[in-house]
């Protein structure tokens, strides 16, 4: 369960991290033509290929795909009392995050990837809050946020509350 989580890990990644995910769902949805200009900051872009609907296509379900990542995130953060499916489900997410800025890399070329001046918002998604939250996870799955809360503590806490 997200609660034995450490304090700053359980913020990025019941509220901070679901957020960005409805951050990429909906314009990805709503506005597919913006969301595939927006990809790569327009110094990156070598073609000014028109959006097709092939392309608007691949768009929303890629925003569909954040919006069940949202979905799959609230599903195991907040009805899980096992400590180990939400670890397996962040070493999953920590793998998928090397994957989503590597082909953000790749489409950019290194020159354009370390000049982190010229990135627009969504490159700034793309790259560095995925930094951010890999990091985090690293963080998490080393222990450096110490251990993690055990459902009998989490239990004695409440019954001093009430």
């Amino acid at each position: 369960m997200a609660a034995q989580l450490p304090e700053f890990p359980r913020l990025v990644f019941t509220v901070l991290e679901p957020i960005s995910l409805l951050a990429g769902f909906f314009p990805a949805v709503l506005l597919p033509d913006w969301f595939i200009g927006e990809q790569l900051p327009s110094a990156a872009s070598t073609t000014s290929a028109a959006v097709t609907a092939n392309s608007r296509v691949v768009a929303q379900q890629l925003g569909n795909c954040y919006g069940l990542a949202f979905l799959v995130a609230i599903a195991v953060l907040y009805s899980t009392n096992e400590i180990r499916v939400v670890r397996n489900y962040l070493i999953a997410l920590w793998i998928a995050d090397i994957g989503h800025m590597a082909i953000t890399y790749l489409a950019l070329g290194h020159d354009r990837a370390v000049h982190v001046g010229a990135w627009n918002p969504m490159t700034w998604g793309n790259i560095g809050a995925t930094m951010f939250l890999f990091l985090t996870r690293t963080s998490y799955l080393l222990g450096c946020f110490g251990p993690d809360r055990s459902q009998l503590e989490l239990e004695k806490k409440k019954n001093k509350t009430k």
